[in-house]
């Protein structure tokens, strides 16, 4: 009998040192795959460009970014295939711009916790687009400027506090990196309001020199900067038509504009018809997708640059 006790109590007790062991190497495996969940990058998705460079330059080796729209594409009216809506899905911070930009995220179920506007604390300074003219542009489909207005980072102090809404979101994620975000967003904010203070710098004697704006999409740019602006309908890569002429003719009656801002490099047939009509052109790229060569910064950069002859 003592001898079976005495074995019962063995075997119990080895039982209960092969769970101790168990639970200590399941402690293991479980510090580990946190340690290394904890120190690989973020997996952040992105709807426009300028949220991408804001969350490159912040987050630095602690990202990876990805923005899938293509290059010949306007983000704002493009629309993800299903297997892109389910990497947005799986990632784990997704940086939307709001304002009404990006139109499939409103058709879509995003993940709350993980999503994230960066323009919800100025959304009671959004702009409002008042025209309704469906237009075309070639390959990139048929759309109606309306509703609201969408480019607010136009308005370099609105971007600035995009990057902040940007720090914060990464900031929540991965509290160990917090300073060294924290350094890259001041860095990244002196320069928006380094190239803001210069705008302001470069319109303020003759702020109210009447433009034509070649599409709905400076109402940020206008209002931060006090710009005197009417929009039109003309794309850079297309021959204006008639009407087009037309209505820039009436426009001309009520706002005798001698420049024309454009979204990129106009061809030349179109800056020969505004010559004819007294109007110089000049571009000042929203830089919505990536870039050519450059990046946001340089972009914004050569914008100021070929708004500087217009108010000389």
């Amino acid at each position: 009998m003592n001898l079976l006790l005495d074995f019962t109590q063995e075997i119990s007790m080895f039982h209960r040192q092969s769970l101790h062991r168990v639970a200590l190497c399941m402690a293991f495996v479980f510090i580990g795959a946190t340690a290394s969940t904890a120190d690989s990058p973020l997996n952040i998705y992105v709807v426009n460009y300028p949220l991408k460079y804001f969350a490159e330059r912040i987050g630095g080796p602690h990202v990876k970014v990805t923005f899938p729209v293509p290059a010949d594409v306007d983000p704002v009216y493009w629309t993800p295939e299903v297997a892109e809506i389910g990497a947005y899905q799986q990632a784990d911070l997704i940086l939307l711009n709001g304002a009404g930009y990006a139109k499939w995220v409103g058709k879509v179920s995003l993940p709350r916790s993980r999503t994230i506007d960066t323009s919800r604390e100025f959304k009671d300074r959004y702009l409002t687009v008042k025209e309704t003219m469906t237009h075309s542009h070639g390959a990139k489909g048929k759309h109606a400027h309306e509703g609201p207005a969408f480019t607010t980072w136009l308005d370099l102090s609105l971007a600035a506090k995009q990057a902040e809404a940007v720090f914060g979101a990464l900031a929540r994620k991965r509290p160990q990196q917090k300073d060294t975000f924290m350094a890259n967003f001041l860095s990244l904010k002196n320069d928006l309001l380094t190239l803001d203070s210069r705008i302001k710098s470069v319109v303020s004697n003759r702020n109210t020199v009447p433009m034509i704006f070649s599409h709905p999409v400076y109402e940020y740019l206008a209002k931060g900067y006090g710009l005197n602006g009417r929009s039109v309908h003309w794309e850079p890569d297309q021959e204006p038509s008639p009407g087009q002429i037309t209505e820039l003719s009436n426009v001309l009656e009520m706002h005798p504009a001698q420049w024309m801002i454009w979204e990129g490099p106009p061809i030349t047939s179109a800056t020969e018809n505004l010559k004819t009509m007294g109007i110089r052109s000049a571009v000042f790229d929203p830089c919505g997708n990536v870039p050519p060569e450059g990046d946001f910064l340089s972009v914004m950069q050569r914008n100021v640059s070929n708004l500087e002859p217009i108010f000389r």
